[in-house]
């Protein structure tokens, strides 16, 4: 898959991505990575946890899918990274319909399925607020 996209500037830090189904999790990760990005993923949000405990202050997004399996849920989990570091932005995927009002704030909530240009234009707009990107 090729994305190619105008305005989009490379990111610096990496992208943590959770997601439980390891076919979406790979495609998650290959378009982070072509729109310059370093994806680190994890099936469970305890283990994502665990990690940014450890690294958190190279961590500039993070994009949780809400059912997954192990104690932490992905609203759980975004509350949990947006409460002790406001600075890294998130994104909530989900198959299941899930009220707006119990997404985390400033956050954003990717139903699935998702387009690739939503996923794309969703990390564009957290980490490069305010400058314009355009498929090329």
């Amino acid at each position: 898959m090729i994305v190619k996209w105008e305005g989009f500037r490379p990111i610096e830090g990496s992208v943590i991505v959770i997601e439980d189904d390891p076919t979406l999790r790979a495609l998650m990760e290959e378009i982070v990575s072509e729109v310059g990005g370093k994806a680190i993923s994890f099936g469970t949000a305890d283990d994502a946890l665990t990690f940014l405990l450890q690294t958190h202050e190279q961590c500039r997004l993070v994009i949780a899918d809400h059912g997954l399996p192990g104690q932490i849920q992905g609203i759980e989990f975004i509350e949990m990274v947006r409460s002790r570091w406001p600075s890294i932005g998130a994104i909530l995927t989900s198959g299941y319909l899930i009220d707006l009002e119990a997404v985390p704030a400033s956050s954003i909530y990717l139903h699935k399925p998702w387009s690739l240009d939503d996923f794309v234009l969703a990390i564009a707009t957290l980490l490069q607020p305010g400058i314009p990107i355009r498929k090329g």
